[in-house]
């Protein structure tokens, strides 16, 4: 699907780029190579990454298994909004921002039409392009103003340059978002975990108006951080950054008894869930390994029985369609 008015086509299911970036446990690199070897192979043509992945670790990787594939048939995001200065004092440190890197780099907020050209230089540099397809404002919640009146310009500027081909704003919030799509020119917005099986709060207003502006969604997060990511119930899934509370838990264990029920699989479900919404171009997902990667390409392709949205909705567990947010017409 094209992102906005932009000539970019992501793939219906793309690549995340922070796992490889060892989020949360390190993956070594043949791993981490393998899982994109295996999202190329599975017909995944849209990866996602940002020097906030371990600290740049995620980029590297990602050009690292993408060099030689035809760049043509490729779409790579990065992201804007935080530079990566060398901390030579580190020594022994590790980063404190939730993956497992040593800390021989600092972050600085930078949105500054200056921060977003020195970010995006350096992005390309370590993925070994020699250009990204997709560039997004990275986490502005604290940095509003500077954002639309420094990045958003600059970004705007390439992107009539023909340097990159979209542009847009990825987050962990909606209402911002919302912001960036009635207020600026975006083609694309990319939303963390606000509209998902257990929490649906970005339905309501900002959804339809990147319908109505001609904004794609690029949905990620679709797992909540991981407490919808397997089957198997785990009592330390994370929710969000952070572990799941017991009544998270319990209410996942209840989609998830419906789910099994009907022969379904509970990541087959949150993926297809997300994915339906009209507004939602590419469903985003991360994973480290190839049997990860492998399984949800499948999962993604595999339909969900009627049934599951019907007693998803007669149980309450999801609101019904039409009011906002609900699950997949047809139901």
């Amino acid at each position: 699907m094209k992102l906005g008015a932009s000539d970019v086509v992501v793939s219906p299911l793309g690549f995340g780029g922070a796992v490889i970036g060892n989020l949360y446990r390190a993956v070594d690199e043949d791993t981490a190579l393998g899982a994109v070897d295996a999202a190329w192979d599975a017909g995944i043509r849209y990866f996602d990454t940002a020097p906030h992945y371990g600290l740049g670790l995620a980029e590297r990787r990602l050009g690292t298994a993408l060099a030689g594939r035809p760049r043509s048939e490729l779409v790579v995001s990065t992201k804007v909004g935080r530079l990566l200065v060398p901390r030579p004092t580190a020594a022994g440190a590790r980063d404190a921002a939730g993956f497992d890197v040593p800390a021989d780099h600092e972050r600085v907020w930078d949105f500054s039409a200056d921060g977003v050209r020195r970010s995006l230089e350096a992005s390309l540099r370590r993925l070994g392009m020699d250009r990204v397809d997709l560039v997004l404002i990275h986490d502005p919640d604290d940095h509003w103003r500077q954002a639309v009146d420094e990045a958003y310009p600059a970004l705007h500027e390439l992107r009539a340059q023909g340097v990159i081909g979209a542009i847009g704003a990825g987050m962990n919030q909606w209402r911002m978002l919302e912001r960036f799509a009635i207020e600026t020119d975006v083609d694309a917005v990319m939303l963390a975990g606000r509209y998902t099986l257990l929490e649906q709060s970005a339905a309501d207003t900002m959804l339809p108006t990147c319908l109505r502006r001609n904004v794609s969604v690029l949905a990620a997060g679709v797992f909540n951080g991981g407490v919808l990511a397997t089957d198997e119930l785990d009592p330390e899934a994370m929710f969000d950054y952070a572990p799941a509370s017991p009544q998270l838990r319990a209410k996942v264990a209840r989609i998830a008894e419906v789910v099994h029920r009907h022969g379904a699989s509970l990541p087959q479900v949150a993926m297809a869930f997300t994915g339906a919404h009209p507004a939602v171009a590419s469903v985003v997902v991360g994973a480290r390994s190839e049997a990860e990667v492998r399984r949800n390409a499948a999962l993604f392709e595999r339909p969900v029985p009627s049934a599951v949205w019907e007693e998803l909705v007669a149980t309450g567990l999801l609101p019904p369609a039409g009011r906002g947010s609900g699950p997949p017409d047809g139901t």
